[in-house]
């Protein structure tokens, strides 16, 4: 990976954005941020590759990188001013707004790469992992005189000795080496997201008993035809409170709880090498190849064929894309 191309720098005039709204999947970007999955492979990328790493729910306005371990010390010091923090925010939003299936690198004024690997639940992209603030060439006087100016031009007011010491001490890496931890992120980002689908199908554990019946009813008759009024009766509801009860318990609809329930246990069946791809879907549940191969590209976010090929190591990642 000769090329990297960059987006380019961020404008001069940096204006602050206004905060949006939290994700509707908050909740379960907080669950994944608490997993051991999570906090192992989190730990392990810093430890092999001295780069911070933060997963963080898609459109949050937090400076980025908050909190995480080996944080760039010049890049602390920049969230210190109100223009200069707005100026590495709308970094992050290009970095969203340029990821489609692959990671996104870019460039802020100070030349520090950042990148973004997105995580889908279907085709949602619901967060974002997060690495960066390194050089990919080493620092010049030239560059920090330039990072100086732009700041001035902004009314920041800094330390100029101690912005010099933290910008001349910032990491610096090869481009190819910066590629490759960005190819590790995206084949996480890739487990992540099957983990998202479990994650939804969970529940709390003050949920009604009805609603508790319900998904066990579900769950044991899961290869069978399941109508409503079937799962409602052996829940002892009505169909319209059941409706009502399930929902707010499971966050789901009726037919989107066994949708999601039907390929949880498709992907448990293709563990299996030998297990045709047909095969589990009509074991899981799913009364035509069309309508499975429908619903699990609109849950898992791609083909059973290429989540097979994942699963197995028969196929690749999908590939990452650059700032042109």
């Amino acid at each position: 990976m000769d090329a990297f191309p960059l987006a380019a720098p961020a404008p001069a005039s940096a204006p602050a954005a206004a905060p949006r709204p939290p994700a509707k999947g908050d909740d379960m970007v907080s669950r994944l941020q608490q997993s051991e999955l999570f906090r192992d492979y989190q730990d392990a990328f810093q430890t092999a590759t001295g780069l911070p790493l933060t997963l963080r729910p898609a459109g949050s306005f937090q400076p980025p990188l908050h909190g995480c371990r080996l944080t760039n010390a010049f890049c602390s010091l920049m969230t210190g001013a109100s223009r200069t923090c707005a100026a590495c925010l709308q970094v992050q939003q290009e970095a969203e707004a340029g990821a489609g299936d692959g990671a996104k690198t870019v460039q802020c004024f100070s030349g520090m790469s950042e990148s973004v690997v997105p995580i889908r639940v279907g085709e949602q992209v619901i967060a974002y992992l997060q690495t960066g603030q390194v050089l990919l060439r080493p620092p010049s006087e030239r560059a920090f005189q330039a990072a100086l100016a732009q700041l001035a031009r902004w009314g920041a007011e800094v330390d100029a000795p101690a912005f010099r010491e933290a910008y001349f001490a910032t990491r610096v890496l090869p481009k190819a080496r910066y590629g490759a931890a960005l190819r590790l992120l995206s084949s996480f980002a890739h487990h992540l997201s099957l983990l998202s689908n479990e994650l939804v199908l969970r529940t709390a554990a003050a949920e009604p008993p009805a609603a508790a019946r319900a998904r066990a009813f579900i769950a044991a008759h899961l290869g069978e035809p399941l109508a409503l009024e079937q799962v409602a009766r052996a829940a002892n509801m009505s169909p319209f409170y059941f409706c009502k009860v399930f929902k707010q318990a499971t966050g789901l609809t009726f037919t989107h709880y066994v949708a999601r329930a039907r390929i949880e246990r498709t992907k448990q069946l293709l563990l299996n090498p030998h297990t045709r791809i047909s095969e589990a879907a009509y074991e899981a549940g799913f009364q035509s190849l069309s309508q499975f191969n429908r619903v699990f590209r609109r849950i898992a976010g791609e083909s059973p064929t290429r989540y097979r090929a994942h699963l197995h190591g028969t196929g690749t990642p999908p590939p990452m894309r650059y700032a042109a």
